[in-house]
């Protein structure tokens, strides 16, 4: 017999801070974390609209094993210890009350910066005497690795390395094993730190980075908008604990929200142009797994990251999916605020809803004073909505390469 899971903790390292409630708010408020950034040199490099995250391992992480992590990795293990101690499962000097809590992990390139001062010693310096701990610090699993030393979990240890779906695909596959009964609780979520020089440059050579708006550059992400150039590239790491019915029972705890559905799909058609047949089916199998009607979804984070082609495919999609109900769905983009984390994308997208469910109010598409004419549904401009009947939320995330992940959500 299926399994309820429920979301019972958050930890965030996110562009707007840590504390999930206050980033919710500012999110809510369309308070923009986007900031004009330097990359490169001053002779060689760019000024562009960047989504970093304000955040220095210090005394939160022991210095010897700082040697051994990469920035994604960092931010990862504090962002878990935060998820688990907002669950209730963890106090600073015990011990995890659940040592076979499974670990599933998103992440895109893992230590990006350690690749390029890999090669900046090969190339510049004309020496091969990088850091030994090179290999397993650029790994997109080092974020998953580390979490399950740092707090001795021994169940699986998975990592989804699938562009911008992710850390979607790691909560949905969590899900699945809790719901299925291979786990009681699983911490699951996405790391991403890929605002290193040489990644930002491959970034702006593919033409898909947002260029500094005339408003400013905290106006620069604008899904759903005429004056959109491309999205904003960011940073962060998002945990989230899920447990089944039983065990949140049996510890007197209060979820955050239900989830209740989970869908995957590949394009098969382009490794960087959206396909909406394939959007379509990824929502339609989250719905089906959810056991309910389209009719009962009245919130999408979308997927949109403010580029030219993707933000009217998946306004497509979604029409598609929920035809003469479409009309009647709030739909809004997060990243116009917070950017586009990628691996980490989906995990704070999901953190996000699972909030807007808990507080019965929408997040909103910030940034959004001239609406295409093509993406002519409810996208929630410029501010929050208060919505105390809100009730089932869809997250969508689909990636470079064509894979859709898509996660239904539930108040409780």
């Amino acid at each position: 017999m299926a399994r309820r899971v429920f979301i019972t903790g958050l930890g965030l390292i996110a562009p707007h801070g840590e504390d999930p409630v206050s980033i919710f708010d500012r999110i809510y408020q369309g308070d923009s974390a986007v900031r004009l950034v330097r990359s490169g040199t001053a002779d060689f490099g760019s000024d562009l609209p960047l989504a970093t995250v304000d955040f220095t391992p210090k005394d939160r992480i022991p210095k010897t094993q700082q040697l051994f992590m990469a920035r994604a990795s960092q931010m990862a293990v504090v962002a878990a210890e935060g998820a688990l101690q907002s669950s209730g499962l963890f106090r600073e000097g015990q011990s995890v009350e659940n040592g076979e809590m499974g670990v599933y992990m998103g992440c895109g390139l893992g230590g990006a910066e350690i690749l390029q001062e890999g090669y900046r010693t090969y190339f510049v310096r004309q020496s091969r005497r990088g850091r030994p701990s090179t290999v397993p610090m650029i790994m997109a699993s080092g974020p998953a690795s580390h979490i399950s030393m740092r707090f001795g979990l021994h169940g699986p240890t998975h990592t989804y390395s699938i562009a911008c779906a992710s850390s979607t695909v790691a909560i949905g596959e969590a899900f699945r094993a809790i719901r299925d009964g291979y786990l009681d609780t699983a911490l699951s979520g996405g790391a991403e730190a890929m605002l290193n020089d040489g990644s930002i440059a491959a970034w702006e050579r593919l033409g898909v980075l947002a260029s500094s708006h005339m408003d400013g550059p905290e106006a620069s992400s604008r899904p759903f908008d005429l004056e959109r150039t491309g999205f904003v590239l960011g940073e962060g790491a998002v945990l989230l604990v899920l447990e089944a019915e039983s065990a949140l029972r049996e510890r007197a705890v209060d979820p955050i929200a239900e989830i209740i559905g989970y869908g995957v799909s590949s394009d098969a058609f382009s490794l960087t142009e959206p396909h909406a047949a394939g959007q379509e089916a990824a929502m339609r199998s989250a719905i089906t797994d959810a056991d309910i009607e389209r009719e009962e979804v009245q919130y999408v984070n979308a997927h949109a990251t403010g580029t030219p082609s993707g933000d009217p495919i998946e306004i497509e999609a979604i029409k598609n999916v929920f035809e003469d109900h479409a009309s009647n769905l709030a739909v809004s983009s997060t990243k116009s605020v917070h950017g586009h984390l990628v691996g980490a994308s989906g995990a704070l997208e999901t953190a996000i809803t699972a909030i807007a469910l808990q507080k019965g109010r929408i997040p909103p598409t910030a940034n959004l004073t001239h609406p295409d004419p093509y993406c002519d549904l409810d996208c929630v401009p410029g501010y929050g909505r208060e919505a105390p009947e809100l009730t089932v939320a869809v997250s969508n995330s689909f990636a470079f390469g064509g894979s859709n992940a898509t996660l239904v959500l539930r108040k409780v």
